[in-house]
């Protein structure tokens, strides 16, 4: 997939001042259109959130989202720092709870199922949620029981099961060749990029039906972030994949579907290469112009 960053047009004028937030939301307020659902393009989304507002302490950090997320497809979330991006991957998967601080309103649904309802088994949620987070944390144990750790929460204790198990997600984050003859090592000695992929592996172990990514690749060299890249390109077959990004050309590369946010709004979500050729929005347009960041 070959897509190319909007440039903008030679007499497009900008003000000659800075741009400074009281611009950009003037530009929000006045310019911008309420983006349309994008239910109305995507069949049977997997993660669908309705009206969802999340106030931290006295912040209103999201406002009022409402998306579809696509089944088996790379979902980039893209914008600037402190746009809500990665509060917005948080409710995917319950690391936000309703408390004195937090309060949540609207509906995250997985398959159909509010992820909010109160009666809802947080367990049973997170399981279907493989979480990767900015630098690879390996809990302090083995290679071999960082894979089985989660199926053991889950009910497995027959070796010869877990053993299938660990060889078949070390495999799929392509890991396996590299460590098989060192299982028993502490997960702590290999490097950051493989135990990113340990990560991963360990991930997908308990087999969620979405894996999650919050600037999966930013503490990797470059080698290891394509490692990381093509991996993801690969597992879209079989999972659903949502990644914060605040990487462009790494959501040009990767990205089927893009959800571009600014000051807790959804400012424009689409195909990745509507969204990247032919934004509707000219927030949007000037943001992948790099008038700001």
């Amino acid at each position: 997939m070959s897509l190319s960053l909007v440039i903008p047009e030679k007499n497009m004028r900008y003000p000659s001042e800075d741009i400074n937030e009281s611009t950009i939301l003037t530009i929000v307020n006045n310019e911008r259109k309420k983006v349309v659902p994008s239910s109305s393009t995507i069949l049977n989304p997997l993660i669908s959130v309705r009206n969802l507002n999340v106030f931290i302490q006295k912040n209103h950090i999201l406002k009022n989202v409402n998306l579809d997320l696509p089944n088996k497809a790379i979902t980039c979330i893209i914008g600037p720092s402190g746009c809500g991006k990665t509060t917005l991957l948080k409710t995917f998967n319950r690391l936000l709870e309703n408390s004195s601080e937090i309060k949540i309103t609207g509906e995250v649904l997985v398959d159909g199922e509010n992820i909010h309802d109160r009666n809802i088994d947080v367990t049973h949620i997170r399981k279907k949620m493989g979480l990767l987070s900015q630098r690879p944390c390996p809990l302090p144990m083995s290679i071999y029981d960082n894979i089985a750790y989660g199926p053991k929460i889950h009910g497995i204790r027959n070796k010869r099961k877990l053993d299938v198990i660990v060889k078949k997600y070390l495999s799929a984050a392509g890991l396996w060749e590299e460590v098989k003859d060192r299982l028993n090592a502490p997960a702590n000695r290999l490097s950051i990029g493989q135990q990113q992929r340990l990560c991963l592996a360990r991930g997908l172990a308990v087999e969620p039906q979405v894996i999650l990514g919050d600037e999966a690749t930013s503490s990797l060299d470059p080698i290891s972030s394509k490692t990381i890249e093509e991996l993801f390109v690969h597992l879209k077959e079989d999972y659903s994949i949502a990644l914060v990004t605040h990487t462009l050309r790494q959501a040009q590369r990767i990205a089927d579907h893009i959800v571009f946010m600014y000051l807790g709004e959804v400012v424009e979500s689409g195909p990745a290469a509507e969204v990247f050729n032919n934004p509707k929005e000219k927030l949007t347009r000037e943001y992948l112009s790099g008038y700001f960041s």
